[in-house]
């Protein structure tokens, strides 16, 4: 099973987005939250400032839609450049049918829980997805603290990945730091956000060396991955 890291922009330098693309080259992803102020209380970016980033950096774009109406506005993203592109279960009318448009359009489709929203509604849903995104805290603000509770959900989401067999990558994205990572790790995770762990460092490319060594350490000895 291959580790992901994906540093989240909204910890960056709005004002040097091209710049704190660099910063990460060895990242996998750029992970790019969008939030409306309706879906979350908070206002971030939108497609024009998705299609700029794709144009200034090589790294493959993630974008978290924290949205209303993502079955409207998610097809666009992919349109502006996006390589995967999120929306909540919460917000979507028709998941299924957003997520087949969303790969017809050439992206990688991804359904984001929040913390309270169970996966076991979603079950039959999971072979629509190439993602699956399991917050670890409230969205809408970067520098939360991590939700310890959030670990038996990542489990349970790991074990009916496996019983169906499915290639789907697990996201977790919420307070993830060099604290965190390893329990996130051993619970199932393969795919990790994030934001002031890698942006609030002197070295965000160094950082994210770190969260991936310790990520691939914990993952090599959880008992899920060993089961594969």
């Amino acid at each position: 099973m291959t580790v992901q890291i994906n540093p989240s922009i909204l910890s960056a330098d709005f004002a040097r987005l091209a710049a704190e693309a660099e910063a990460v080259k060895g990242a996998d992803w750029l992970h790019v939250d969008v939030m409306d102020n309706h879906f979350v209380p908070n206002l971030t970016l939108g497609v024009p400032v998705v299609e700029s980033l794709s144009r200034a950096t090589d790294t493959p774009l993630d974008c978290h839609l924290m949205i209303e109406d993502p079955d409207r506005w998610a097809p666009q993203y992919v349109e502006a450049g996006a390589g995967s592109v999120t929306f909540h279960a919460e917000a979507a009318a028709a998941p299924v049918r957003l997520a087949r448009e969303i790969r017809a359009k050439g992206a990688r489709a991804s359904m984001a829980l929040k913390p309270a929203t169970p996966i076991e509604p979603y079950e039959d849903l999971l072979p629509e997805l190439d993602m699956l995104l399991i917050m670890t805290v409230e969205p809408g603000f970067g520098g939360q603290k991590f939700l310890d509770i959030m670990l038996p959900k990542i489990r349970r989401t790991r074990q009916l990945i496996d019983r169906h067999g499915l290639e789907l990558w697990l996201q977790v994205d919420g307070g993830v730091s060099a604290e965190t990572i390893e329990r996130c790790a051993d619970a199932g995770a393969d795919v990790f956000v994030a934001g002031s762990a890698v942006y609030g460092t002197d070295d965000p490319a160094a950082a994210v060396r770190s969260l991936r060594e310790l990520a691939e350490t914990a993952t090599a000895a959880a008992p899920w991955a060993c089961a594969h």
